[in-house]
């Protein structure tokens, strides 16, 4: 059944890719993407130990399905296995410490022909792979993840890090809170909206630069400057793109007693040098006269607040952002803001249920020809905690959403969300993407709208099963219900799925 929720598509989809990639190992955990308080995992023993220098790995193998909206031609149902080793070495020394840490991504069994004629184009992500891979169905590559130096003390002080080489980095992530309530909304709903590693992938990024931090009881400063590397769907992460940004933020906690909160302020500068097509609504002919660069400022910041009650805990977030600069000839202006609130009723403490609602707005380009791009631009984000099912992301969009959280057991966590999406801009594109990784593509990619606002509803949930400390098990099921925007483009069918079941392995 084509046009409403199909799971046994899906299920045996993933049995039938699992049977022909038996073989395949199981990849390290990606970011976390719930918004339950879960007890942080004991440290474990490392995999071994040469004097001071140990040597950890971490295997994740995730079997994926697609059913996408049915295109005209294309594979649009199809099941593929993807996967990624993360080993290393690291030492840690009084003053100083360094780690070098290489990944193998190996993606296997993706479909013959993922994509549609334009404007339908890519048919899940299952394309993505397939095209950014020179067209093969299997993939394979070994590349430094991690390689970087980092200096602990300077004199006597420790409040000082600096760290150079190759390294992840999350905007947001820059000071952990000591409330386990604003700790678990700021790493599902803050972190990496404009900077991250895209760790959901099978391959995801890194960073090539200099990143400093200064830690005191008062709060944090952070600047980070670097280059991101290839990689995200494509299994070469060795080489540079020609973009480049620079970061900088300062972190307070505040509060005591019943409240507690955390407010950050940013300032994010993005260059890209490269000589691509710019995704935008515009006219092709324009856009492709149109060579020069991207340069733009984003300022903002977050509050994140959390209250005890008799009733229950409730928790509140602000995030917000303005952009200004330059795309290419045209002059930039975009912002984009999200409004949270959670409750965590004391009542039914056997499931410990925790209820969250939103709103969120992303600019979008309502007057493609004129001078201005309206446009948010999401930078180098991991799109996947704020879209489960990955399909859109935060430019052009405007999202009501809800979600439940229920965890029975201290190993089992359920997470139930409903996101009903529609488009700022009737006469800008549907975006999907997560920025640069390849110096011959763009990054983003936009459909038109033909007019329409409306988007598509997403139902979705996912489990997390701690069965061992070193094993994780998590499933995942999403059902998009294709609105305006979709049918439009998608007539023969306007529903699609979308699930998988992931294991991860911390040896």
């Amino acid at each position: 059944m084509k046009h409403g929720f199909c799971p046994s598509l899906v299920f045996l989809s993933l049995v039938r890719a699992h049977a022909q990639n038996a073989a395949v190992a199981t990849p390290a955990p990606a970011e976390p993407a719930r918004p339950a308080a879960a007890p942080t995992p004991a440290p474990l023993p490392p995999l071994a130990r040469f004097g001071s220098v140990v040597f950890n790995a971490n295997l994740r193998t995730r079997l994926e399905a697609w059913d996408w909206f049915t295109p005209a031609s294309g594979d649009d149902r199809y099941a593929y296995s993807g996967n990624i080793l993360r080993f290393g070495w690291s030492q840690s020394k009084d003053r100083w410490d360094w780690n070098a840490e290489f990944a193998l991504p190996l993606v296997l069994g993706l479909p013959a022909n993922p994509v549609a004629p334009a404007p339908q184009g890519a048919l899940g992500l299952g394309a993505n792979y397939f095209l950014t891979n020179g067209r093969s169905r299997n993939a394979a590559m070994v590349f430094p993840k991690q390689l970087y130096v980092r200096i602990t003390q300077f004199g006597a002080s420790r409040a000082h890090q600096l760290k150079l080489g190759r390294f992840e980095f999350l905007d947001g992530s820059e000071l952990a809170p000591k409330n386990a309530a604003l700790a678990t909304v700021k790493t599902a709903r803050v972190n990496q909206r404009l900077l991250g590693n895209f760790g959901w992938t099978h391959v995801g990024r890194s960073f090539d630069g200099v990143h400093y931090s200064y830690s005191k009881p008062w709060g944090n400063v952070t600047f980070v400057g670097a280059v991101p590397t290839r990689g995200v769907f494509q299994t070469d992460g060795w080489g540079w793109l020609n973009t480049a940004f620079g970061y900088a933020s300062i972190t307070r906690p505040w509060g005591q007693g019943k409240h507690s909160a955390e407010t950050r302020a940013f300032a994010l500068l993005y260059y890209d040098f490269r000589d691509v097509l710019k995704v935008d609504p515009r006219p092709a002919a324009i856009r492709t006269a149109d060579r020069g660069n991207i340069t733009i400022g984003t300022f903002g910041g977050h509050s994140l607040h959390a209250f005890a009650s008799p009733a229950g805990a409730v928790d509140l977030l602000i995030w917000g952002a303005a952009q200004t600069g330059a795309w290419g000839n045209q002059h930039h202006r975009a912002y984009a803001v999200d409004l949270e609130a959670g409750f965590q009723p004391a009542a039914w403490p056997r499931w410990k249920p925790w209820i969250r609602a939103g709103f969120y707005r992303g600019s979008g380009d309502n007057t493609p020809n004129d001078s201005l791009h309206g446009t948010f631009f999401q930078v180098l984000p991991t799109p996947r905690p704020f879209a489960k099912m990955p399909f859109f992301n935060m430019m052009n969009n405007q999202e009501m959403f809800g979600m439940l959280t229920l965890r029975p057991h201290v190993k089992l966590t359920i997470v139930s969300e409903f996101h009903a999406l529609r488009q700022t801009a009737p006469n800008d594109l549907w975006y999907a993407g997560g920025g640069a990784f390849q110096p011959w593509s763009f990054g983003y990619i936009g459909r038109p709208t033909g007019g329409a606002r409306s988007l598509a509803n997403l139902y979705d949930t996912g489990v997390e099963l701690r069965l061992h400390p070193r094993l994780t098990v998590a499933p995942y099921m999403g059902f998009a219900q294709g609105r305006a925007v979709i049918r439009a483009l998608y007539p023969r069918g306007s529903n699609a799925a979308f699930g998988y079941f992931e294991a991860s392995y911390r040896f």
